[in-house]
């Protein structure tokens, strides 16, 4: 474990401080889910294709009539299922001492940095 990746299993999650906040690596699960479409796709690539499609439709129909849609409560259901049968639902588990070195890092992420004197006017 390091500084950066205070999550270490079942997932890395990893913390890196940005100018306005922090972000935070979620590669190893994103990959998780990745292995898992291929999966899905080795044993029935055309039965995920007809979801993945129906997703995409659903959601340009969602974009267009706007967040409180029939379009994107099914866009939203239809997601939801896909992620329920590939990776459990979607959530990341963190445990035990793992929470409090997420939070830690989150602080430290978010913590005021001193910014570097300025020289005095004039001076070279």
């Amino acid at each position: 474990m390091s500084e950066r990746t205070p999550v270490t299993g079942p997932f890395r999650i990893s913390v890196d401080a940005s100018p306005s906040g922090v972000a935070l690596d979620m590669t190893h699960y994103l990959s998780t889910v990745v292995l898992a479409l291929a999966e899905a796709a080795a044993e029935d690539g055309p039965a995920l294709l007809d979801e993945l499609v129906s997703i995409a439709e659903l959601d340009r129909s969602a974009r267009h009539q706007g967040l409180d849609s029939h379009a994107t409560h099914e866009r939203d259901e239809a997601v939801q299922s896909l992620l329920d049968e590939l990776v459990d639902g979607g959530s990341v588990p963190v445990y035990g001492g793992q929470v409090l070195r997420l939070a830690e890092a989150l602080r430290r992420a978010v913590a005021p940095r001193p910014v570097p004197a300025q020289r005095e006017a004039g001076a070279a």
